[in-house]
Parts: C-alpha cells; structure tokens; sequence
C-alpha cells in the first residue's frame, strides 16, 4: 500500500498536478523517507537538497490538498437562470504557450490602467478601475467565463440541484471549498474566512457597496472548515451571487477581525491586501501604480507564469493604447474608449493589437431626480428634494429625442459599439421587443413647450423659476467629451444650456469625493455598466424601497447603488418580486417589465451599447477575457510568447 501511494503521488508530482508544497504535505503524512521525498521534489521541480528539511517542516494538517482543476465548470442549477445568452468574442480568445508549464519564469508585465486604483478592497468600491487591481490579489469562490458558466476559483466545485448543494425550494446553498490554499501570510484558508466576509460587509457601519449584493443572505454558516452554508431569507434563484465574481473576494479574518463596521475605512489591508490570489502587492501609490510579486504557493500548480506584474494607472486611454500597440511599452491597456479611427491607425504599427469581446455595458447619461443646487440635510442632491426640471416627465422625454445617438455610434464608436435606447444590453434574455429611439429636436421643443419651459431673451428656457442651464459631468477621456459636445449642440437647439465639465477618473469613481458620480453635484452625468448574468442586483441603480440603504447619500458615505436618486414605487414592487421569484418564466417576464418601465419613464438614458475593448502586446498569450469579469481575472494564465 505504502509503495503505491508513493507512485500515486510520484504520478501527481510529474503531472504537476500538485503543488511543490502539496506534494511535501501529503509526503510527510505517508512518513516517507528523505531519499523518497528528494524524488518527489525532483519529479515536479524541487531542490533534492532541501528534503530532508522541507520534509521535516512540511504541515501535516492542512487537509488532503487536492485541487481540481481551475478551468472545470458546471452549468447552473436548476434554479438558477435557465435562459442566459451565450456571449462569443470576436477576437479569439489566446492560447498559453508550451513552454509556459512551470511557475514563474515569465518575467515581468507591465499593464496600463489609465483609470488609476486608489483602492484594493472590493467591498469598499466596485468601480472597475479598483477591481481590476484587487482582482490580482484577492479571490472569490467562483467566477462567470465568457459562456456564463461558473468557474471555481477558491471552491473545490460548483454546486447544483443534481450534486445537492443547492436546496430545490431556492432556500440555500451549500459550498465546498478548496483544501490547502493558504493566505499570502502562509495562514490557511478555511470556511471561517467565508461567513467573517458576510459578516463584515453585512454590518451597515462598514458601508461596504457590495452589500447589495447579499440582501437576500439571511446567514452564513461554516460547516466545517472546508463547507460553507448560505441560507437565503426566501426562495432565491440566483444563489450564485454570494461570493462570487466582483462582489464576491474573500476577506481573511484574521487580518480583518478588528476592522469590521467604523474601523473598516481605516484598515491598512485597504491599501496593501493580503489574499490567497496568483501575487502579492509590494507597494501601492493610490491614484498611481500598484506593484505585485508571484506568490509562490499559489493553489493552482504551475501558475502563474509572470515573476512580477505593474499595475500602472493614470494618464488616458488613448495613450495607454499607443504603449501597447505603438511603442510595445506595455503589454495590455484596459476599457479603451477610444473613437474607433484612432484604435485603428494605432493597431496598424504592429506591436500589439486590439482584444474586443461583448458586454462593456451601456453608456448611459445619468439624471438627477434630486436638486444638486439646494442643500438638506448638509448635502445637495438629497433625495428629499425634486430637481425642478426633471421632475417633469416631457423634460426628460425631450432631452430623449434630443440625443443623435447614431452620429455617437458611427463617428466615435465604430465596431467598439452600436447605438442603443436600452439601458441594459448585455443579455438579450431580458431585453423586451419594441423599445426604439429617434433622433428629432422639433418633437423635442415641442415637449418643453408642454411642459411650460419658455425661452429668454438669450434663448435659454427657463421653468419653475430656474433657468435650464445644466452642469454636465463625466469622467475625463477625450471619446466622452465628444460625446457631451455631441448632446450640448443639440439640447442648445431647444433651449438648454450645457456646461461641461471632465473630472479626472480617480475622483470621478471615489465615492469620498464631492466630484464623484455618487454625489452626483450636477444635473446630468455619465456613467457605463454591465448587467452581467443575472440582472438582478443591476437593477438597484433604480430601487428606492428603503432610501437610507438605497440611495447614494452622506448617511450611508454613498454607498447606495442608486446614484441618480430615481423614485418609483411601481418599480419597488416590481423589484421586490422579481427578488423573490424562482420560476425561470416567470422572472424573464419581471425583468422585461422593469427594462420597459425604466426606459420609458426615462429614469436615465441609453446612448450606446459598448463592447469591451483592450489592446494586448503581440507576444502576450493565455488571455480568454469575459463579459461577466474583470481583465485580470485569469491572469495567473497569461504569459509570453
């Protein structure tokens, strides 16, 4: 028995299947001698002259260590959505080289993310600018590929109704986690870490924005160490939004413990995360750049394959396109929002080229429903006040028509988007037929004549006693400018006047700050979001049920999901059945409802439906990118030609 152990293991370690300290664990449990464990270690690349030692430190209770492979997905559980589309790239997705089989040893990357992070703690921001920099680092249990199926990441496999892991009436569901991944500090991970999560960002002081997410979790519970139970406070068919994908990074407890509720803000964890993800962070210069070194004893044997990675942030797009694909300065530049001419004529140099797949989200022109001129409370936009103008309904239908949504598409655009009067456009499933758009300034000043806007002697209208001059905010990139200009020219054709102004990304997308969008000091914005697989938790943008919880505010250190203070109660209802509703038929149709009613009460507006768009370098490879995550989900995959 004791010699075919050995050749078990002696087949995993040449298979590389397991760890270098994965092999030494389960080594020391068979007990097995120096020379036999020298074998081993030479089998999967270890030192035989370290193994009298390493055995001798080797743990022996970390559990049994086996991981099954990273790329293994199962499809949904029966109560998970049943009808989800099917996204295809239209750039082929990169094949990792065979030369890239060990860890380490492909050297360096250098990535621009001109929307610099200022943040690594996902649960304190979902802004992708952050995301993608804590994606590095921290992990979730599961992650959506590009076909929506669910990965496991930090999960030993993916439950469902067949496995019995998820509860048929929708009420939980239970996980089984991977055994032998450690924190980046060398403590395990365990079941602990999972429910301290929840109960971190569950506790209002910590105002975590992804507690949206887990507004159906009624409690976590650790099993044991490697099993996790999430029970649901009804019937709840996407049990799959717990711990998963943006939202879903786990947080180390013992690192965490005493930073939860008020102290979160101040844990130094914010700013240089410890996590059981393919690198560690070695400096972070919010705002700036972040520096990550390969983690040694990552769970996924042979990965990853770069020794270091530079995550490099500010600038623009268009320049972080011409490092990559110009000057080969960089090897991937993220979410280019550049006029489609330019990405062109970039491409053509031949150093890198352009990676295009669905699901950027929708650019949208955010309204405020709240006046940003008038202070309650010691905070303007509250949403106890009206904004004088959009509280019209025909103000906001005309500022509809009056948006050349084609000229946007085609000019600026190109094969990186189409127009759209959609709000959400990522999964035609829960798209209802017969929404469409025009183009039309005389309907448009027809409608503000409706409504009662009279125009001055200097052609701007005026109504209920505040003149139509609005503030028109955006993060600052040169397509999104042209965009404004685009919407100034005509909305001054009926009478409004346009200021615009371009705040730079970092403050733009800080929720601490005053010229964030989740303040919202300005009477539109812009912002551009994807639904992903289940649009449940994208439809909070709209919810104002409990306006403390809901809505971006000073209470809440805007935190709430909904930003532009939009007030339905149609729409709260709507929202709190679909939230309860398991019957694939059944939560199609409520979605479908919610798109119609969104759209055609005009509580924000659809421009352009976005494909994602980065630019890689020519010799980057083991890249499959996803509608439903970020960059560098699977970065532990990418490595050189």
């Amino acid at each position: 028995m004791a010699d075919t152990n050995f050749q078990q293991l002696l087949a995993a370690a040449r298979g590389q299947r397991l760890s270098r300290r994965q092999v030494l664990t389960r080594a020391a449990a068979l007990g097995l001698s120096a020379p036999a464990i020298a074998a081993l270690l030479a089998a999967c690349g270890g030192s035989s002259k370290t193994a009298t030692s390493a055995a001798t430190a080797a743990p022996t209770t970390s559990g049994s260590g086996a991981a099954s492979p990273a790329s293994t997905t199962a499809a949904a559980a029966t109560t998970a959505p049943t009808a989800v589309a099917t996204p295809s790239a239209t750039t082929p997705a990169a094949t990792p080289s065979a030369a890239a089989a060990a860890r380490g040893g492909a050297g360096a990357i250098t990535i621009l993310w001109w929307q610099a992070p200022v943040i690594l703690n996902s649960h304190l921001s979902v802004a992708g600018k952050d995301v993608g920099a804590q994606r590095i680092v921290l992990e979730p249990l599961a992650d959506f590929d590009k076909d929506a199926k669910l990965v496991p990441i930090l999960a030993a496999e993916i439950p469902s109704v067949e496995n019995g892991m998820v509860a048929k009436d929708g009420t939980s569901v239970t996980w089984k986690l991977r055994q032998g991944v450690t924190w980046h500090d060398g403590q395990p991970f365990t079941a602990q870490d999972v429910a301290f999560t929840f109960t971190y960002l569950n506790d209002p002081a910590t105002t975590a924005t992804t507690r949206g997410f887990y507004q159906d979790v009624d409690t976590v519970d650790a099993v044991d160490d490697y099993t996790v139970k999430v029970s649901f406070k009804h019937p709840t068919a996407p049990w799959f939004n717990p711990f998963t994908a943006i939202a879903g990074v786990i947080l180390p407890q013992h690192i965490l413990k005493d930073f939860v509720g008020a102290k979160a803000k101040s844990a130094p964890f914010n700013l240089k995360p410890i996590g059981t993800g393919p690198f560690k962070v070695t400096e972070f210069k919010p705002g700036d750049v972040v520096s990550y070194a390969i983690n040694p004893d990552y769970w996924d044997p042979g990965k990853p394959h770069f020794d270091s990675v530079t995550l490099k942030g500010g600038g623009d797009a268009t320049s972080a396109a011409r490092a990559v694909m110009q000057s080969g300065e960089a090897d991937w530049a993220w979410n280019l929002q550049v006029e489609a001419t330019v990405l062109k004529s970039l491409e053509s140099a031949g150093q890198g080229k352009l990676v295009i797949w669905p699901g950027a989200g929708t650019e949208k022109m955010i309204i405020n429903h709240s006046d940003p001129n008038t202070e309650v409370d010691g905070q303007k936009s509250s949403y106890k006040t009206e904004h004088p103008h959009f509280k019209v309904k025909e103000v906001r239908q005309a500022v509809n028509l009056a948006i050349d949504r084609d000229s946007m598409a085609t000019q600026l655009y190109g094969q990186t988007g189409k127009a759209t009067g959609y709000t959400m456009n990522e999964n035609p499933t829960y798209m209802p037929s017969g929404i469409t758009w025009k183009y039309d300034l005389q309907a448009a000043g027809d409608l503000l004549d409706k409504a009662g806007a009279q125009k001055g002697g200097d052609g701007i209208r005026t109504l209920n006693g505040r003149k139509m001059s609005w503030l028109y905010t955006a993060s600052t990139n040169s397509l999104r400018q042209k965009e404004q200009e685009i919407i100034k020219q005509s909305l001054g054709q009926i009478g409004v006047d346009i200021q615009i102004k371009a705040v730079d990304a970092a403050a733009y997308f800080d929720a601490t700050n005053e010229a964030s969008f989740q303040h919202l000091y300005c009477d539109i914005g812009m912002e551009r979001n994807a639904a992903g697989v289940y649009p449940l938790l994208w439809y909070l943008r709209y919810l104002s049920a409990d306006p403390s919880r809901d809505i971006a505010q000073k209470e809440n250190n805007w935190g709430g999901r909904n930003i532009q203070r939009y007030q339905n109660p149609q729409f709260n209802q709507m929202y709190q059945q679909v939230s309860q509703e398991i019957d694939p038929a059944k939560y199609t149709q409520l979605f479908k409802d919610m798109q119609t009613l969104v759209v055609s009460d005009v509580a924000d507006i659809g421009l352009v439906s976005g494909n994602n768009v980065a630019a890689a370098s020519k010799k980057l490879t083991g890249y499959d990118p996803s509608p439903y995550a970020t960059d560098t989900w699977d970065i532990k995959n990418w490595t050189k030609a």
